[in-house]
């Protein structure tokens, strides 16, 4: 994927969340919980872009065994 697009997307949903954060009236945590889970997709994604998921295999999470 072009690094350009990958520009674009990132700005697009800055200004999505601007516009949700500024004209949609929520409460305060409703907001911070949209923004995390939005934050959270997009370092998802953007790990998926650059990481190849068969490396993720062999990551575990736990205690060892």
């Amino acid at each position: 994927m072009p690094l350009l697009t990958i520009i674009l997307v990132l700005v697009m949903v800055g200004v999505l969340m601007w516009l949700v954060n500024a004209y949609i009236p929520m409460a305060a945590n409703i907001k911070t919980l949209l923004n995390v889970v939005v934050v959270i997709v997009l370092v998802l994604w953007l790990v998926s872009l650059f990481l190849p998921i068969g490396l993720l295999n062999n990551v575990r999470v736990g205690p060892a065994r």
